[in-house]
């Protein structure tokens, strides 16, 4: 199986980059962030047409995520269980024996601010439920937008960028417990160029100057880990005209 997981930044404006990434990779599952859209807007018909199945849970102006699969989706989850939340943040379905999970994890603002707050409630709030999808789903992957670099070699300026948002020790201590369930950051699994981002600020020439953050994962269960073959990020996307501020990253499992 081929999952993907991509932050589109508006899925009203991206839509036909959307389909014609999916129709050259092909991925058996792929779940989107910050779709932008209200439920009665999003392009179902336009993605069944491509051979998708669709699940989607949005909002108006921010945030939405979705759920695409070639097979069905079953025992879809909108946000996290038991977790009071008005932000469309996350979805998750079984295909098959697998469980995916996908999340527009909060940005948190600045260390010193209340969206800060929320983030932090947010994590434990994922860390908890995600203790009883394990046990119910041993084959599980959650992936999307974390908005976290996990260590210094996925910031391009560590210095710089110690202690700023996405950085801090507080986001990097949630991202090293939710490892702590039993899930592994499938990218590390494989020796990966150095310098490699999912992110790039549309400001300063970033991408060009390749100055960014890998804020974007895919994490798997332990009953997976030994079955990836492959995590990459595909920054060809990211040159299109009018694109996306992040790029998709890609699982391979057997």
């Amino acid at each position: 199986m081929k999952l993907a997981t991509w932050n589109v930044n508006s899925l009203a404006v991206r839509l036909p980059q959307v389909l014609d990434w999916l129709a050259a990779q092909q991925p058996d599952v792929m779940v989107l962030q910050e779709t932008k859209l209200t439920d009665d807007k999003f392009p179902h018909a336009a993605l069944a047409d491509a051979g998708y199945q669709p699940q989607w849970f949005g909002q108006k102006t921010y945030n939405g995520v979705a759920l695409l699969s070639r097979a069905p989706a079953t025992d879809i989850a909108k946000n996290i269980v038991d977790f009071e939340d008005d932000q469309a943040r996350l979805i998750a379905g079984s295909i098959g024996d697998l469980r995916v999970i996908g999340g527009y994890f909060p940005n948190g603002q600045a260390p010193d601010s209340d969206k800060f707050v929320y983030k932090m409630r947010w994590l434990t709030g994922l860390h908890d439920w995600l203790k009883t999808e394990l046990q119910r789903h041993t084959r599980l992957v959650l992936m999307g937008d974390f908005n976290i670099a996990p260590e210094d070699r996925d910031v391009y300026d560590p210095v710089a960028w110690a202690g700023q948002i996405h950085c801090t020790p507080e986001e990097r201590a949630q991202f090293r417990a939710l490892l702590a369930l039993g899930l592994h950051d499938a990218f590390r699994l494989f020796e990966q160029p150095p310098k490699s981002w999912s992110w790039w600020d549309y400001r300063n020439l970033a991408f060009r100057k390749n100055q960014g953050l890998r804020i974007d994962h895919i994490l798997v269960s332990d009953a997976l880990r030994a079955h990836v073959q492959a995590c990459s990020i595909d920054k060809a996307p990211r040159k299109n005209e009018r694109p996306s501020d992040h790029a998709p990253v890609v699982v391979e499992i057997d």
